[in-house]
C-alpha cells in the first residue's frame, strides 16, 4: 500500500500538541529556506533545536551535531535533507525514541525511511511544509 499523509485533522493535532521542534539541516542562512520556516515556528512558540553540524547557533538556539547530542523530549523531528539522504536521518530518529513525529519538508519523499519510522510508532508526514500547515490548519 503506498504512503499516505495523515489527515488534516490529524496533522493539525500533531502542531497543537508538539511545543519543541528538532531542525535536521537547520541552516544559519537567513535566506535558507529551513532558516525561514523554522523562525516562523519559532514566531508561533515552538522551541527550535537546530540538528547541524556544521553550525553552532542559529535563532538563538544552540545548535547540536545530530539527534543523539538532544537531552530534552523533541515533539517533531522537522527535516531539511535530500530524500536520498533521509534512510539515515531515520534510523537515528528511531535511536533518539523521544519524538511522536518524523516530518519531511516539502519536495522530500523516502517511503522506506517512513515505513522504518512508522513500524517503530512514529508518525509521519511528507512532502508536506510544516509552515504552510501551520498557517492553514492551526492559524
Amino acid at each position: 500500500m503506498a504512503f499516505q499523509n495523515p489527515s488534516n485533522e490529524e496533522r493539525k493535532n500533531m502542531l497543537i500538541d508538539a511545543k519543541t521542534i528538532a531542525v535536521v539541516g537547520l541552516s544559519d542562512k537567513p535566506d535558507r529556506t529551513s532558516y525561514m520556516v523554522s523562525k516562523a515556528m519559532q514566531d508561533k512558540g515552538y522551541k527550535i533545536i537546530p540538528v547541524n553540524p556544521a553550525v553552532t547557533e542559529v535563532l538563538g538556539e544552540k545548535a547540536v551535531a545530530s539527534l543523539a547530542e538532544i537531552q530534552e523530549p523533541v515533539d517533531i523531528i522537522n527535516v531539511f535533507r535530500r530524500s536520498e539522504d533521509i534512510m539515515p536521518v531515520a534510523e537515528d530518529a528511531v535511536k533518539y525514541g523521544k519524538a511522536k513525529v518524523f516530518w519531511l519538508q516539502q519536495g522530500i519523499i523516502n517511503e522506506e525511511a517512513a515505513a522504518y519510522c512508522e513500524q517503530h510508532g512514529m508518525k509521519v508526514v511528507m512532502d508536506q511544509c510544516i509552515k504552510v500547515d501551520h498557517a492553514i490548519l492551526v492559524r
